[in-house]
């Protein structure tokens, strides 16, 4: 596998041997201080360049990078295709020695227009066209504090989506009831914990995208619960699952609630849960639900 200095080489030797590349810019997880070193790391670069459709049609171009195992053009993939961002476009390298790199080429015309990533860090800048850049950070990164409309329907969408995920596990429609446990539901339980999270560490934390840094900040007890909410292929386990997600939810949107001043929604949560228990306790020949 190549090394960090001899992709970095590449990547900049690249840049610097072709006129059409002017600026090089290393975004994400490779750009974050915070962001633990790992092989896995993809290399998040954007070549400000003077011809975009030019380097498309090169075939030569990509193929400098090394041997890939596979490549996603995500411009390309819908029907019709997305327009990439002011002119720019994709490429996701992934190569056979484990190294992956996300390629954008973006318009040296449409330079006025780039977004300002608070995680860039400036490799290279043939023509001093860009200002210099602050040092990387997770600003764009850290959670919001919520609003009490915002955590008010987070507790809504929890508590309504609950019985769809009893009734799937009742009817037996398991796949359906899964999807509905392992993402409509814990999509909500991701942000409330999210919030709870910064409620502990004044909003200056980054979580990590789909909780993937969870467990550093959660207590031993709550990640524990966490855990918990992820079933085998098993009912019973996957009604268990659900209750343990309800009580976890209950328990930091509870705390979340008093340290922001907001309502908890004890009636809708009692009733549910009772409910989701009444649902399970019914006979698979049950005729009517009550």
């Amino acid at each position: 596998m190549r090394n960090d200095q001899e992709m970095y080489n590449l990547i900049l030797g690249t840049a610097r041997e072709d006129e059409r590349v002017r600026a090089v810019i290393l975004n994400g997880s490779r750009a974050n201080p915070n962001s633990p070193h790992d092989f896995f790391q993809d290399y998040d670069v954007i070549y400000i360049v003077t011809d975009v459709a030019a380097l498309k049609r090169d075939p030569g171009f990509i193929a400098r990078f090394g041997e890939l195992m596979i490549m996603q053009l995500p411009d390309e993939m819908a029907d019709p295709p997305p327009r990439g961002e002011h002119g720019s476009y994709a490429y996701l390298l992934q190569f056979t020695d484990g190294n992956r790199i996300d390629l954008t080429l973006y318009p040296l015309a449409q330079l006025d227009k780039l977004w300002k990533d608070s995680l860039s860090i400036l490799l290279l800048d043939k023509d001093g066209i860009l200002s210099p850049f602050p040092p990387a950070n997770e600003g764009d990164y850290l959670p919001k504090p919520p609003t009490a409309k915002a955590f008010a329907n987070c507790c809504n969408e929890f508590w309504w989506i609950s019985p769809y995920v009893a009734k799937g596990l009742w009817r037996g429609e398991f796949v359906y009831a899964r999807f509905m446990l392992d993402q409509a539901l814990r999509e909500q339980l991701e942000i409330m914990l999210t919030w709870y999270i910064g409620m502990n560490t004044g909003f200056s934390i980054n979580s990590g995208k789909y909780g993937k840094y969870f467990k550093r900040y959660l207590e031993p007890d709550l990640w524990d619960m966490l855990l918990g909410t992820y079933a085998d292929a098993d009912y019973n386990h996957s009604w268990v699952a659900l209750y343990v997600m309800g009580n976890l939810f209950r328990r930091i949107a509870g705390q979340v609630a008093v340290f922001f001043g907001f309502t908890y929604p004890h009636s809708d949560d009692e009733r549910v849960s009772e409910h989701l228990r009444h649902i399970r306790s019914l006979p698979m020949n049950a005729k009517e639900m009550y």
